[in-house]
């Protein structure tokens, strides 16, 4: 059968792609349909056709997989942020885990079963949450919708505690009663570009930071009044972005009220936050992957352990305990200097920590004699690269505990591990993102005749 745009066609729905669309097959030809779940059956209206696949979108479902549930949010699927409010947990976290796998074992050649999925909340579990604005026909606060930088309205979001909804109300509230401009990144025009707000889980604080084209807010005393009554802010920050940009935070903050930071704790860590530093967004989540973390890197309290992107030291600084010594690498100035500010705050006195490339610093470490029992990755979404991967191998740690976000890239890195000789031993995944596509997993990788673990 030969498909053509604009044709309609019943489609059973029986895998799912990265970015969460259901796929379906006719005689052998794939197809993609968002907002299906598998085990639908559904009339699929062409919209694209292309050499290898085609994109649909469901008409009607003329089957209801047993997987499918009535969204919980009103919001979705218009928001972009979400892909699974449609499907059960259970489901999802199968999804999850068999994608991994299967980028083990696609990309990286590697055949491995995960020991586990660890799931979580599906609500309210985001500690920290960045609400674009902009005005079109009327004032829109929310987020962007999936691949597009147009903004979806949204009053309140599942993934976040429902007091951040009221600080958004009240920045809604000061934008509209003062006339307060917001950003068009077109014409590169206007003030408040975003809200950002972070929470420290633990402690109960929070952060509100104003993101905006210009160095002040005017009539920002009336804001500062208004958020300063809400239960738990300790800081307001406004932080200047004056580029003509994407990207969210420019380098510059000012503390308007309160303190300069806020704190939480993480895996009996204490934590000093400001609007730059890297955190975990799921707490509960990250401190299991953690602990997973933890478990493979085998400490027993005599090694030498180096914690690659270290950010604000979170991962490094909770197995100071079981080490002789943590080195951590960090390319951004603010997070070493977070991570040297937490080891000080909780009188950890065997961690020490380097503002630097990852690559540059392996090689540092490399002709020094510097000589790991272990060595963490946690890198950016884009994965480690040949050339730290090879100065890693070089300093030849016996454990080699990988963190990852994108299970794409961890693959690709496996892959260049075990042609030196290292072998993926085992594998967890970690499901800090529940109801988007986005998930994390840790792998063990050790010298091949170290044996197993």
């Amino acid at each position: 059968m030969t498909l053509n745009k604009n044709d309609e066609t019943e489609l059973y729905i029986d895998g799912f792609t990265s970015e969460g669309s259901g796929v379906g097959h006719i005689d052998g030809f794939a197809v993609f349909v968002s907002g299906t779940a598998p085990g639908d059956t559904v009339l699929a209206h062409i919209i694209k056709v292309k050499k290898s696949y085609a994109v649909g979108k469901a008409v009607k479902i003329l089957k209801k997989s047993k997987a499918r549930i009535e969204p919980d949010c009103p919001s979705f699927p218009s928001c972009g942020g979400c892909a699974f409010r449609h499907i059960d947990y259970e489901t999802e976290l199968k999804i999850k885990k068999q994608k991994v796998e299967d980028a083990m074992k696609r990309l990286g050649s590697v055949d491995i079963e995960a020991e586990e999925i660890i799931g979580g909340s599906v609500c309210a579990y985001r500690n920290k949450a960045e609400y674009p604005v902009s005005f079109g026909r009327e004032l829109n606060i929310g987020f962007y919708a999936l691949h597009t930088h147009r903004v979806v309205d949204c009053e309140s979001c599942a993934l976040q505690p429902e007091l951040f909804s009221d600080i958004v109300k009240i920045v809604r509230k000061w934008i509209t009663e003062y006339g307060i401009s917001v950003y068009d990144g077109e014409k590169h025009s206007g003030l408040l570009r975003h809200i950002y707000i972070r929470q420290g889980f633990a402690t109960k604080q929070i952060m509100v930071c104003l993101v905006a084209n210009g160095e002040k807010l005017p009539h920002g005393e009336a804001l500062i009044n208004e958020l300063a009554k809400t239960d738990g802010v300790k800081s307001i920050v406004l932080n200047v972005n004056t580029q003509k940009t994407n990207v969210i935070l420019g380098r510059e903050c000012k503390t308007l009220w309160g303190d300069d930071c806020i704190y939480d704790e993480l895996c009996g860590v204490k934590i000093r936050l400001s609007p730059l530093s890297f955190y975990q967004v799921n707490r509960e989540q990250a401190q299991r992957l953690y602990s997973r973390a933890k478990e493979y890197a085998a400490l027993t309290g005599r090694e030498t352990l180096i914690d690659m992107y270290c950010g604000a030291g979170t991962i490094g600084l909770s197995m100071a305990d079981k080490c002789k010594q943590v080195i951590g690498v960090e390319i951004v100035p603010e997070a070493v200097e977070d991570a040297r500010f937490n080891a000080e705050l909780n009188g950890i006195k065997n961690a020490r920590f380097y503002c630097s490339d990852a690559s540059n610093a392996a090689n540092m470490f490399k002709n020094d004699g510097v000589r790991p029992d272990a060595v963490v990755l946690d890198p950016p979404r884009k994965g480690c690269g040949r050339e730290l991967i090879d100065a890693v191998c070089e300093m030849s740690p016996e454990r080699i505990v990988y963190v990852s976000c994108d299970p794409a890239t961890l693959a690709r890195d496996c892959k260049i591990f075990e042609a030196k000789n290292y072998k993926v031993k085992k594998l967890t995944v970690a499901d800090l993102f529940p109801r988007t596509v986005h998930v994390e997993s840790v792998a063990l990788l050790a010298k091949a005749e170290t044996g197993e673990f």
